[in-house]
């Protein structure tokens, strides 16, 4: 039987900020996981208790989404993520990045700046990818079943998109078969939970299935 584990957004925020700035002075925590799993919104419940420590501001949130250039830029994105805001940040500058608009197929002329701040949160497919690993503080995978996760993604693109959708989704698992994320994160969240719980506040944690099992935390 799995065992889910219901835990509060505040204590994992303390766990961040307590934790090694692995990227310049930013602890870096990945919301990785594939599509309409509940990324999103575990990302932005987490930086509302971020900003709610003491003295603690919302922490800015890149989606990775946002830097694709359209369907065919799945994972071959990170370079442009690279240069524009992890290379600055390591450096201690501010990044900035054109956001990608999806109903012009363009970029945006205005940049998006991404301040060195204490904490950022990375949030999308391949956001804790094999090749940032060293530099984060806290890596997460949020899963759902798969059938849930594609009417999510019907209900909020349309079903006109369909083709794309179930490409997309086959691209995810080759990713995630090849850099095997969920057995190297250090949090695995449950996107579908069904145990009652104020989910503004709380998430809940599934089993590990990697060498860390058990002890999931923030990197040291």
């Amino acid at each position: 039987m799995t065992v889910a584990l219901v835990e509060a957004y505040a204590t994992l925020a303390r766990r961040v900020v307590a934790g090694p700035a692995r990227l310049g002075r930013t602890r870096l925590v990945a919301v990785d996981g594939p599509s309409g799993a509940g990324k999103s919104a575990f990302a932005a419940r987490l930086a509302d208790a971020l900003a709610g420590l003491a003295g603690g501001g919302r922490p800015p949130v890149v989606h990775t989404d946002d830097l694709l250039d359209g369907w065919d830029d799945q994972l071959t994105f990170w370079a442009r993520l690279e240069e524009r805001v992890l290379a600055p940040l390591r450096a201690g500058r501010p990044g900035a990045y054109q956001r990608y608009s999806w109903v012009r197929r363009s970029f945006l002329s205005r940049a998006v700046p991404v301040p060195v701040a204490p904490v950022l949160l990375l949030e999308g497919v391949s956001a804790a990818r094999a090749a940032i690993r060293p530099e984060l503080t806290l890596s997460v995978y949020v899963t759902a079943p798969a059938g849930l996760r594609l009417r999510r993604a019907l209900d909020r693109d349309g079903p006109q998109l369909l083709p794309e959708l179930r490409r997309w989704h086959a691209g995810e698992r080759a990713h995630f078969a090849a850099d095997g994320t969920a057995a190297a994160v250090d949090l695995v969240v449950d996107g579908a939970p069904t145990l009652p719980h104020d989910r503004d506040r709380y998430y809940l944690r599934r089993p590990l299935t990697g060498p860390d099992a058990g002890s999931p935390g923030i990197r040291r």
